[in-house]
């Protein structure tokens, strides 16, 4: 993956380019780095999202509304999609980040598609970096269970599995890596009946827990449909 492929990915061509170097950028690389267009990027990718459900979903409460966004834009979804677009390979990285795997960081990356969004938004406007969030989310959001609003991934594959009289999911722990400060785990759920399993990333076990089993459901969840 490169910069030309990433923005064709995303459906933008950036008219002035600094701004895409800096969203690639991390502090550890330079002082020019993606920071401030990450929390711009937030504030985008709220609006955007919001506005969207706002749009579509006119029969559920600000309740729900709100869980579902929440679903959306946490750092399990922006991780998975930082990966899907390659951002891992696109990021400059200190000596010490590249060195620990900063460009595997489920933080880092879900950090740096939020300043990709601020930058998009600075080079050409609010309606521009909302076509982006939706070339990224609308495919995601139409996978989403409404049903399992509020619940976590977890809780959704052990109910899953319940419902179908199967026993509970295993996670282990298959790796450990980075600085003590700053580790990544990686995580394997499986459902040894189904012979499926799957693994996820997390700078907690918890977090990496999470990422696995929403990756697993997501995969029976297609099978059910297919």
């Amino acid at each position: 993956m490169d910069r030309e492929s990433l923005c064709r990915e995303i459906g933008y061509q950036f008219t002035q380019p600094h701004f895409l170097q800096r969203a690639l950028t991390h502090r550890s690389y330079s002082s020019a780095h993606y920071e401030r267009l990450e929390f711009l990027g937030d504030s985008v990718l709220n609006c955007a999202v919001a506005k969207y459900l706002y749009e579509h979903y006119p029969d559920l409460p600000e309740g729900d509304l709100s869980r579902l966004r929440a679903s959306l834009v946490n750092q399990h979804t922006l991780f998975t999609l930082a990966q899907k677009l390659g951002l891992g390979d696109l990021l400059l990285l200190g000596e010490g980040e590249r060195k620990s795997a900063g460009f595997r960081r489920p933080s880092i990356l879900a950090d740096t598609v939020e300043a990709l969004l601020g930058a998009v938004f600075l080079d050409g406007g609010f309606p521009a970096a909302e076509q982006v969030v939706l070339r990224l989310y609308v495919p995601y959001i139409e996978q989403t269970d409404l049903s399992s609003l509020g619940k976590d991934a977890k809780t959704q594959l052990q109910e899953y599995l319940q419902a179908r009289k199967l026993a509970l999911p295993k996670y282990s722990v298959v790796n450990i890596r980075g600085e003590s400060h700053e580790q990544v785990f990686v995580v394997e759920c499986e459902i040894p009946q189904l012979n499926l399993s799957a693994r996820g990333e997390g700078g907690s076990r918890r977090i990496a827990e999470q990422v696995a089993a929403e990756s697993l459901y997501r995969q029976l969840s297609k099978a059910k449909h297919d």
